[in-house]
């Protein structure tokens, strides 16, 4: 029986708990007879050569959640109880004639042939991880996240989440939402024009199958985020690819025949470029001529540290033809998957509607949480030391690119946490990822951006969201000498 149980020190959990949950385990899948008692604390103890206070505490904790029962001068057994209901494993062979179903040729749509952004695993073991999107955890307020999650698990905050809500939100997010983030970006709406949603791909999802069909034409910046891209192919509309330059989208006829344009004004995705207020005067204009809806993604509205913001493009429009997207995940943490849309109430009432069908709402304690956060001012204290140290990160990688690869980017003007790059045109950014990989360095190649065929493959992505300062011009210097060799 103690074959069964393997302990590590490197596991991440305590010795403790490894054992509860593998006792428990094996007693689910029936591979611990009823009839025969565990071993002794000692016995068990000296064969997984662990402390006997462990093995105690284990047995202790199983049985009081109810998986062992004590027998008086016999020990534990397991408890018969805890297998009631349990549906029998003996299943009958399979009969030779019976045929397994085509797959192949059942799906209607496959998703995963589509081209999407790959992100390594394990990103935390590279020395060099200049990846986008991902959080560092020096810098996040986890004990105050543990407390906000600690409250929120409080007896009066599970009365006001636990039950079933429906389709609506948490009240206090949506008030913090509307009356502490909006209004940083110009925005007031009311409660009835903003949902909240598991990120910004539900939110995008949703707005796709609400306003698209087969016959509408979706107008994407070239290069541009690659999700909504895949998205509005699975709804099989019409994807239009639209020029940019370094005032972000080109505000010209391209826009002409577009139902809905996607842009991403505050930091052009991926090449972090800003919109000046004049051509987001000239978009919503444009909009209002051509009679087309603008979904503004403002994902990284709050990484702004080197100038005063631009007002949101959603901050400007007086026709209700914007539709702002926000998200938390760039700020707090990209696993939390809370975002929010800011809309027409009447749209905001039949993406609830459509959401109610998908998963109802996103997970009520989380909502709770995130306002706790938000309420008590920690949010704030976050944005200040991400500013910080963004900044500090922002002038340290410019400092290193014009040191090692002069003339191969341009600074974004207003913060972010990322730099487009652009290689020597002999330079395959894919090639450049793997040889980088090897020599404990990432990076994102810029292909998976462009929709359009024949389109560079030197351009790549630098993250510096989750790379320490001090590691920066390092990675750079290393990654120019791998650039240099692959173009030789």
């Amino acid at each position: 029986m103690m074959q069964l149980f393997h302990l590590s020190q490197s596991k991440g959990s305590s010795l403790q708990k490894q054992l509860r949950e593998q006792i428990a385990l094996a007693i689910m899948k029936g591979n611990i007879p009823l009839d025969i008692p565990l071993p002794s604390s000692r016995k068990l103890a000296e064969q997984l050569k662990i402390g006997r206070n462990t093995v105690v505490l284990a047995y202790e904790h199983l049985l009081d959640d109810g998986y062992i029962v004590a027998r008086e001068r016999r020990g534990y057994f397991v408890n018969p109880d805890i297998l009631e209901g349990q549906v029998a494993t003996n299943i009958l062979p399979i009969n030779e004639e019976y045929t397994r179903p085509d797959w192949e040729n059942r799906f209607k749509v496959q998703p995963s042939n589509q081209v999407n952004i790959v992100k390594v695993a394990d990103w935390q073991s590279y020395e060099y991880p200049f990846i986008y999107g991902q959080y560092d955890e020096k810098i996040f307020p986890s004990v105050n996240w543990r407390e906000c999650c600690r409250d929120a698990a409080s007896d009066t905050a599970l009365n006001d989440w636990a039950s079933d809500n429906l389709d609506n939100d948490d009240p206090r997010l949506i008030e913090q939402i509307r009356t502490r983030l909006l209004p940083r970006r110009g925005v007031w709406a009311s409660p009835e024009q903003i949902l909240i949603s598991v990120g910004s791909q539900q939110s995008l999802f949703m707005l796709v199958q609400l306003l698209l069909d087969q016959n509408s034409v979706l107008g994407l910046e070239e290069p541009g985020y690659v999700d909504v891209r895949n998205i509005a192919s699975l709804h099989k509309c019409q994807i239009k690819p639209l020029a940019i330059d370094q005032g972000g989208l080109i505000v010209d006829e391209q826009l002409a025949g577009c139902d809905l344009i996607y842009t991403t004004p505050s930091h052009q995705c991926p090449t972090a470029v800003t919109m000046p207020i004049e051509r987001r005067y000239e978009l919503l204009n444009r909009a209002n001529s051509d009679d087309f809806l603008i979904i503004e993604d403002d994902y990284e509205s709050e990484t702004n540290f080197n100038s005063k913001p631009s007002p949101a493009l959603k901050s400007l429009d007086t026709s209700d033809r914007v539709i702002y997207i926000g998200s938390l995940s760039k700020t707090l943490a990209p696993g939390l998957r809370l975002g929010y849309v800011v809309a027409s109430e009447r749209l905001i009432q039949e993406a609830r509607a459509l959401r109610r069908l998908m998963i109802r709402h996103p997970a009520t304690n989380n909502q709770r949480a995130t306002a706790f956060f938000l309420e008590r001012g920690y949010y704030d204290a976050l944005m200040m030391n991400i500013s910080r140290n963004y900044q500090a990160r922002w002038n340290a990688m410019n400092r290193a690119l014009d040191k090692y690869l002069p003339g191969s980017y341009e600074a974004p003007t207003f913060g972010g946490s990322c730099y487009w790059v652009k290689g020597p045109k002999e330079l395959n950014a894919v090639t450049l990822q793997k040889l980088a990989q090897q020599e404990s360095i990432l990076i994102e190649p810029g292909n998976v951006h462009f929709f359009q065929e024949n389109s560079p493959d030197y351009y790549f992505r630098l993250g510096f969201s989750s790379i320490s300062t001090d590691r920066i011009e390092p990675g750079i210097k290393k990654l120019a000498e791998i650039i240099h060799k692959a173009c030789q």
